[in-house]
């Protein structure tokens, strides 16, 4: 690659001190959350639950509410806890065709924020920014508020262990995806949750874990960091950055797992 296309100076610890801040509190809970999503099979509840999240933002902003940021917070948290009652509710009635319910709640929210915003002559670059999240422009404020709600969940889920099951998961779910979504978007809400615990799927609790946050956060730095070099969307090349962390960390765990057998 040319030289003169990496723009060095753009490795402002300034800069990127708060975007990867925010990740590693995305990841803090994320990873948790990813692992169990894993071991029930639940694996597209992020998705849905992420994008009951993005309906309630883009219903804001449909009926111009979206100037009060609080507001905006509450339509959120309100369309994901719903949904994720009654995907709670669902679960216990129809338990072998839960994941079919979860795609299909994912693709009939989605298309009612297409129709919300249809009117909207900057609707698609407004879903656009929540599908790929504008992590890159987080405020201090905004990483201390997500900090003080992930500290309370992390808190939680601690106390209940595998009791937090049935409604409670998923509302805590609900909320920590709400917190998230806003400001990372929809796909690096999924990714977070779903490729560092892949990583470490075969690992004990305790070292899943650790090997999830790891690999997360080493592919966070990257992808910020070859965003700022390149002047690439942050999300995206975050994205990639898990992509790729997960799999060679993957590989690497499995032949340590296989030499230690021989």
């Amino acid at each position: 690659m040319n030289p003169d296309a990496l723009n060095l100076t753009a490795l402002d610890p300034t800069l990127l001190l708060w975007p990867f801040v925010v990740g590693l509190l995305v990841l803090a809970t994320h990873v948790p959350l990813g692992r169990r999503v894993l071991a029930r099979g639940i694996i597209f509840l992020d998705l849905a639950v992420a994008q009951l999240a993005v309906l309630g933002v883009v219903a804001a902003h449909a009926l111009d509410l979206a100037t009060d940021g609080w507001l905006t917070q509450l339509a959120a948290a309100t369309a994901a806890l719903l949904g994720a009652a009654f995907l709670a509710g669902c679960e216990r009635r129809w338990p072998d065709i839960q994941e079919a319910l979860i795609g299909s709640t994912f693709v009939v929210a989605a298309s009612l924020a297409v129709l919300l915003m249809a009117g909207d002559p900057h609707g698609g670059e407004h879903l656009a920014d929540l599908l790929t999240g504008q992590i890159l422009w987080v405020t201090p404020v905004q990483a201390i508020q997500m900090a003080a709600l992930y500290g309370s969940l992390l808190a939680l889920m601690g106390w209940r262990g595998e009791r937090l099951r049935g409604l409670g998961f998923y509302l805590v779910f609900a909320l920590a995806i709400t917190a998230s979504v806003q400001l990372v978007g929809v796909y690096l809400v999924f990714a977070s949750l779903i490729l560092p615990a892949l990583a470490g799927r075969n690992l004990s609790a305790r070292s899943g874990l650790l090997a999830g946050w790891t690999v997360g956060a080493l592919a966070y730095a990257a992808g910020l960091a070859a965003s700022a070099l390149f002047d690439w969307p942050s999300g995206p090349a975050i994205v990639i950055a898990l992509a790729a962390f997960a799999l060679f960390a993957g590989k690497l765990l499995r032949v340590a797992a296989s030499g230690r057998q021989r």
